[in-house]
């Protein structure tokens, strides 16, 4: 078994490019609205220059199967809004961060590794921050398979 790796990063202040998606999966209706506007665009044929951030919003409710989740995919001055898609200034901030492979049901994964992040918090010399925790969608090629990868994002203080 490998050690749980955490780094710190400060995640500079953003220019984003910003769609809801909500209802039981969420996740899926904000991606096709994000690639909707950001394919003809040309924005999909450069990954290393659109990191695609995510997080949920509105939070699960107890007893209801529905939920929000948003997108945010980092872009130029150029970018405008338009449709779904809004434009965010983000201020950044520092973070903890640990990768999350996800090979199965992400719904157990995904949960699983945000635990390790925040109990590795709790016995760090850090302290939890107000900024916006947030899923960085490193390698999503192989979601079909139920195969991603996901940098976590957790918001700390000094």
């Amino acid at each position: 078994m490998s050690e749980f790796e955490v780094h710190i990063v400060r995640l500079p202040p953003l220019r984003v490019a910003s769609v809801l998606g909500f209802g039981q999966e969420p996740e899926l209706q904000g991606r096709e609205k994000l690639d909707a506007w950001a394919k003809p665009r040309g924005f999909l044929d450069r990954p290393e220059q659109q990191r695609i951030f995510g997080f949920n919003h509105p939070d699960p409710s107890p007893g209801s199967p529905n939920y929000g989740y948003e997108y945010w995919m980092v872009v130029g001055a150029e970018a405008q809004p338009e449709g779904d898609v809004t434009i965010k200034d983000i201020p950044g901030g520092l973070y903890a961060v640990a990768r999350c492979e996800v090979h199965g049901d992400p719904y157990e994964v995904i949960p699983a590794t945000w635990q390790k992040l925040v109990e590795w918090r709790e016995t760090s010399p850090y302290r939890s921050a107000n900024h916006q925790w947030l899923e960085e969608h490193v390698d999503t090629s192989k979601i079909q398979e139920g195969e991603f990868t996901l940098d976590l994002y957790l918001p700390i203080a000094e």
